[in-house]
């Protein structure tokens, strides 16, 4: 669709210009203060898992599958969270360790384990010169920051409707013995909320790396956040390894963080059968014992994956009109004018919107002048450099409905203007 402000006179373009300035001066006059910049629950959502807080008594056994739950001891995980985990994941609960609230704590220990200690025997990436990662991109901030922090060079991968350019990660991974791992939201990916067709998932699986200490970081945060009316399908990347032939190649990463309560869940790991020992050897040094009463009161609510099933139903119910008013927003404010383009996901946090190009910096200073909070600009790339300066992130679901719809007529506004700002540049 051709650009509605390009397609306009000078006299024309002035004018719009004008019309929405004004608009802006209205919205800044009205001091507002909302927050879009961080996947977030809701208080709806977070509410839901109260129950579970009644779930432990004084009088609850403290026994679990023979592991002691008010003593030290079970480094791994309680064998009811592991069964639990497991089950989300689609694996045994034997390749599960569960471990503390935050999958990014497992991963940061993960990639600090590799860096310091080295993965399968070999020697510590410390020692092997320039490390590689490759970044699919638009991505996770916060993964990218972590193999950014310890000095490991950051590689951009572009994105497209079906994940990552494949053709690029699998010259990268089988020709370059420096890339030692990936960094994938496979299901809902943040930001794009697209999910990782059945063809990339077995290309991933199918790489023959260069390193023999390469992994990919299989980070399935939403494996059970679906909100639309049907849920994306991701195929077991574990089971597309051993299909190819391939193993020790991945591990899977997961929390209950957004199921419960962010930072008082539970988080998880899988891997191949050489892979979780090696994990768990590692963890055991740094972890005495696991978060054994957090993990006996997720077990014992959730019960299994139909419970975890019928929890997040619930959580579905708050989220889905939230995401059906970015696109209902999105799409009468701007649908018209092809200045942008957005995502429509089926599940997830997130919607990756894209304006025209130089635009995304400007827009989120300007919201951020009228009074809502986003995501920095070219935070969901590595190094925040987005090379065309168009991707924004939108976050919808922590604001109540109607917080949601002042922000986002703000962020028509604002996209307006600098639109048709960018396009009196041009012009010029």
């Amino acid at each position: 669709m051709a650009n509605a402000y390009e397609n306009m006179t000078a006299v024309e373009l002035d004018r719009e210009i004008e019309s929405l300035e004004r608009q802006a001066d209205e919205i800044r006059a009205q001091h507002l203060a909302l927050d879009m910049a961080r996947g977030k629950p809701s208080d709806e959502q977070t509410a839901l898992a109260r129950p579970m807080l009644d779930v432990l008594t004084s009088s609850t056994p403290l026994e679990d599958g023979g592991a002691f739950v008010d003593n030290y001891g079970t480094p791994e995980g309680l064998p009811s969270a592991r069964r639990l985990a497991g089950e989300m994941l689609g694996v045994s609960a034997d390749n599960v360790v569960v471990s503390g609230s935050s999958s990014l704590n497992l991963m940061h220990d993960l990639v600090t384990h590799g860096f310091t200690n080295g993965v399968a025997g070999n020697k510590p990436w410390c020692q092997q010169g320039e490390v590689k990662w490759l970044c699919p991109a638009p991505g996770y901030d916060r993964h990218f920051a972590v193999t950014e922090h310890l000095g490991i060079k950051n590689i951009p991968v572009a994105m497209c409707e079906d994940g990552p350019d494949m053709d690029m990660v699998q010259h990268m991974v089988e020709s370059d013995p420096a890339v030692k791992g990936i960094w994938c939201v496979p299901k809902y990916a943040n930001p794009t909320g697209i999910t990782y067709s059945d063809e990339v998932v077995r290309r991933f699986a199918s790489l023959r790396p260069a390193a023999p200490d390469f992994r990919i970081y299989w980070d399935n945060a939403y494996c059970v956040h679906g909100f639309g009316e049907h849920d994306d399908v991701l195929l077991n990347i574990f089971d597309a390894i051993a299909e190819a032939g391939n193993d020790n190649l991945a591990y899977e990463f997961a929390s209950t963080a957004k199921i419960t309560f962010p930072s008082s869940g539970m988080a998880f790991v899988a891997a191949s059968d050489a892979d979780i020992a090696e994990i768990r050897a590692a963890f055991a040094v740094e972890r005495v014992s696991a978060e054994k009463l957090s993990q006996l009161a997720h077990a014992l609510y959730l019960k299994d994956l139909a419970g975890v099933h019928a929890h997040m139903a619930k959580h579905a119910a708050v989220v889905a009109p939230r995401f059906a008013l970015v696109e209902e927003k999105l799409s009468s404010g701007l649908g018209e004018l092809g200045i942008a383009t957005w995502t429509h996901p089926h599940g997830g946090y997130f919607v990756s919107f894209d304006g025209p190009e130089g635009s995304a910096k400007a827009i989120v200073s300007l919201m951020g002048d009228l009074g809502v909070k986003l995501t920095p600009a070219g935070a969901t790339w590595p190094y925040g450099k987005d090379p065309r300066d168009t991707n924004i992130r939108i976050a919808p679901t922590y604001p109540s409905l109607g917080e949601l719809g002042r922000a986002l007529d703000v962020f028509v506004v604002a996209t307006k203007l600098v639109s048709a700002r960018i396009a009196r540049g041009r012009a010029a």
